[in-house]
């Protein structure tokens, strides 16, 4: 059991910190390019993990979905994390709700690239031996997959996530500023309503995965299309 727990470790953990890590970075390069140095200015440009950890988000949150999925179902089919935000100033922007918007696309952005870089490896499976091209296929299919669904989870519509900073710089001031004044407790409603209270009614017997009906579906969808879209 630990064997098998080392080994999914050492498949996961590299695709799952490169896609939360390259999401922030993504994050501070937009910002600095649009005229914020914050991020660059406190040392957030930078690929180095240590730089991004949040606690519960990089940490405990993947090992807690990790060691559940490997002791009750002997594999790992959904994990999940974030980095610490980047620090982005909006008062340095030209045009501070659009640009915003374009900070925020950033990091989606770039896991879907990363997708299909990721993807792009696929090729180099049959050069490796037999059970190392198993392994490799693995992890190349993991890190396609958790690239995906940090990209959707953080389109959802309600900031403090991308989606709902995107959904601010798009609509009118109007309708606009209602939605902005969400983002103090967005995350924190984000994550009661797809985490904490599912959880919860599982307990009471109830069947409710909003997450998984929410993500999963054009989870699937996308990353038949990347890997169809690479030749694979």
């Amino acid at each position: 059991m630990i064997e098998s727990i080392l080994v999914a470790l050492l498949l996961f953990a590299p695709g799952a910190l490169i896609a939360i890590v390259c999401h922030e970075v993504a994050h501070g390069w937009a910002a600095d390019a649009l005229g914020d140095p914050t991020a660059r200015e406190r040392g957030r440009l930078s690929l180095n993990p240590l730089r991004h950890l949040d606690p519960f988000g990089t940490v405990a949150l993947p090992l807690l979905l990790f060691g559940m999925q490997i002791l009750s179902i002997g594999r790992v089919e959904f994990l999940f994390g974030w980095a610490k935000p980047v620090p982005v100033d909006p008062r340095n922007f030209r045009r501070p709700r659009q640009d915003m918007a374009l900070v925020a696309a950033a990091g989606p952005a770039i896991n879907l690239a990363l997708a299909f870089a990721f993807a792009c490896c696929g090729h180099l499976v049959d050069l490796l031996p037999d059970q190392a091209g198993f392994l490799a296929a693995e992890a190349i299919v993991f890190a396609v997959q958790i690239n995906l669904l940090l990209m959707l989870f953080n389109l959802i519509p309600v900031p403090p996530l991308d989606g709902g900073r995107i959904l601010v710089g798009l609509l009118p001031l109007g309708l606009a500023r209602p939605l902005a004044r969400l983002e103090p407790a967005g995350l924190v409603l984000v994550l009661l309503g797809l985490f904490v209270l599912p959880a919860l009614l599982r307990l009471a017997g109830v069947a409710f995965d909003p997450l998984a009906q929410l993500l999963l579906p054009p989870l699937a969808v996308l990353r038949r299309l990347v890997f169809t879209a690479v030749g694979l």
